[in-house]
């Protein structure tokens, strides 16, 4: 992708979040900024629909994809190296807890 199209995309991208956020507050509306904390628990929960133990929001069915869960495991698993020494002690428990939990569950759901 040429910078200019990239800068143009970026551009347009950051209006698109300014314009979300007047909107939000001029409705009165939070606004949510992302946190590295929400960033995994939503990995985890995409985790957790590829393995069917939580409904799949979209289809509103569960379904079981043990390949993408082991995908977004390995993902966290990633993200948990790439930030170590670099997280408040809460975000590395959460991040450990994420880890095992996923894994237990994948380890029993692989075993079915």
């Amino acid at each position: 992708m040429s910078d200019e199209i990239k800068k143009k995309v970026d551009d347009a991208w950051k209006e698109q979040v300014d314009k979300e956020k007047t909107q939000a507050h001029i409705q009165e509306e939070p606004y949510h900024e992302p946190t590295f904390s929400i960033f995994i628990s939503s990995i985890s929960m995409q985790a957790m629909i590829a393995m069917g133990k939580l409904e799949n929001p979209i289809t509103k069915t569960t379904e079981k994809n043990l390949e993408q869960a082991r995908f977004l495991i390995d993902t966290l698993g990633i993200i948990k190296e790439k930030t170590k020494n670099n997280l408040t002690p809460e975000e590395g428990k959460l991040m450990d807890e994420s880890l095992y939990s996923l894994r237990m569950i994948y380890v029993e759901e692989k075993g079915k």
